[in-house]
């Protein structure tokens, strides 16, 4: 990348004593900076209430990358770039000495005047400090203005547009960059071009070749001290709302006539318009949520759900969801796509597993019961890879067939090198590319989707706990599939 096309910007993060800022945000500017992706044009604003300076800030961004790479060596001009503002978050006077210093740091690194905004914050404060960036002429200038939230944006679809209406007040639709971290993983971004890419898939991606599709994302970990904000959330906001409705529209969507941010998510946002409601009455036969008791994994007792924190004894608050997903569209109408997330399962794990039709009559099974179809499968994490699982001859005497592999594994190739998710988003950010951002139509559509499942689930008291730490789930989500002639396709088998 040559000097000029290296974005410059000032990057304001709101919140930066958090653990957002530690783990994600200052690994992620460090790695930007040694690929060469960003040049020495470049400031870091931390705005936080705890009484810091400039110095305490820079031993925290140097302790936060020698936790993430192990010790570095002449860390000084790096964080050098980086800046600490106490601040109010209510107080215009705090705004406009932020305002001061945005502008003498402009000069000093000529950044062009081009400033990022980023809310690593509570979401009751995203209103408020979008409003007030406006109000005091920080978003003002010669270059471009941009704001990035995190999720969780709003707690269902009444408050999510609540909070939008706060935003947009202060910002155009285009500024706005709101971050799902799923969208910037590798294989994530890599299901379009496996898709778009390679005939051999795209002319059998509908529904007279797939017989299903299953997204599988699982977690070992239970709540460990997120136990307030989950409790809140669950697994239906945390994990269904954004990450898993995302990759339903990425492998549903029809191909973009260009690949730029408007078409892209103008085909996402008309699978999520596509989905099929979930009527009150029917989410049970479609839906089922669970929660974890006790149980063990890697060989070490874990406690039930309700008991890693006082505020947690008889929660109703579901930590797993499976669900079957129809969209009804040309393509898809008739193929399930089952979802399925949770805490404290077997292992860690994000996969999507694409179940082609077997042939009528199999001559070469051994067994004529068995059903080994043309699986595509698409390992997010943690091995980075696809696997095409095909039918070849048994060695020896005979004619009957067993399932090979066919597998392609990211990991081996790029191993350290693999950009995290949040420096490629930070770096789409600063390159003015919201592909993979979620435009508001999407937030929209999916509170709008999974607000019929939350209805129904807080007004009904679960019989909780119904899944053990360790399992793959409670069991009416194997019932889910098995209703219709299929079966989860074990996460463990690559």
């Amino acid at each position: 990348m040559s000097n000029k096309q290296k974005p410059k910007a000032v990057i304001v993060i709101f919140g930066v004593t958090g653990d957002l800022a530690k783990r994600k945000l200052f690994p992620s500017i460090y790695r930007l900076r040694q690929n060469g992706n960003i040049g020495e044009e470049f400031a870091v604003i931390g705005v936080g209430r705890r009484p810091w300076d400039n110095d305490t800030l820079r031993d925290h961004v140097e302790k936060s990358i020698e936790n993430s790479f192990g010790m570095r060596e002449n860390l000084k001009n790096f964080t050098s770039h980086f800046y600490y503002h106490p601040f109010d978050v209510q107080e215009a006077s705090t705004y406009q000495t932020l305002g001061t210093l945005i502008n003498e740091l402009d000069a000093e690194y000529q950044t062009d005047g081009n400033k990022i905004f980023y809310l690593a914050m509570a979401p009751e404060y995203f209103g408020t400090v979008a409003n007030q960036i406006k109000e005091n002429g920080l978003k003002e200038g010669t270059g471009w203005s941009r704001l990035v939230i995190e999720k969780p944006f709003g707690h269902d679809l009444e408050s999510a547009k609540k909070l939008n209406n706060k935003i947009r007040a202060a910002f155009e639709e285009n500024q706005i960059y709101r971050i799902d971290h799923y969208l910037g993983k590798e294989m994530v971004q890599n299901i379009e071009v496996i898709r778009f890419a390679n005939g051999l898939f795209e002319h059998l991606w509908n529904n007279r070749f797939i017989e299903n599709i299953q997204i599988t994302s699982s977690e070992s970990l239970g709540v460990e001290e997120r136990a307030r904000y989950y409790d809140h959330s669950g697994a239906t906001r945390d994990m269904v709302q954004n990450h898993m409705l995302q990759m339903v529209s990425l492998l549903a969507m029809e191909p973009p006539i260009k690949l730029t941010t408007e078409e892209i998510r103008s085909e996402k946002i008309k699978v999520l318009r596509a989905l099929r409601p979930v009527e009150k009455d029917q989410v049970d036969e479609n839906f089922v949520r669970g929660q974890y008791g006790e149980g063990s994994i890697l060989d070490e007792k874990v406690p039930a759900y309700q008991h890693e924190a006082e505020e947690l004894a008889a929660s109703n608050t579901e930590t797993f969801v499976a669900g079957r997903v129809m969209i009804d569209n040309y393509r898809w109408a008739g193929v399930p796509f089952y979802i399925r997330t949770g805490k404290r399962m077997t292992d860690k794990s994000t996969k999507i597993v694409v179940e082609f039709k077997d042939i009528p009559m199999n001559l070469y099974y051994e067994n004529k019961t068995d059903k080994h179809p043309n699986l595509l499968v698409i390992n997010i994490q943690p091995d980075e890879g696809v696997t095409l699982h095909l039918n070849a001859k048994r060695g020896g005497t005979g004619a009957f067939a067993e399932p090979i592999k066919l597998a392609y594994k990211n990991t081996g190739i790029d191993g350290v090198n693999t950009p995290e998710a949040y420096e490629k988003l930070l770096l789409d950010c600063m390159l003015g590319d919201g592909t993979n951002f979620t435009h508001w139509d999407e937030v929209a559509l999916s509170w709008q989707y999974v607000d019929a499942l939350l209805d129904v689930w807080e007004n009904k008291t679960a019989h909780f706990p119904n899944y053990e730490s360790g399992s793959m789930g409670p069991k009416e989500a194997e019932e889910l599939l098995e209703k219709d002639g299929f079966h989860w396709w074990p996460i463990l088998d690559e």
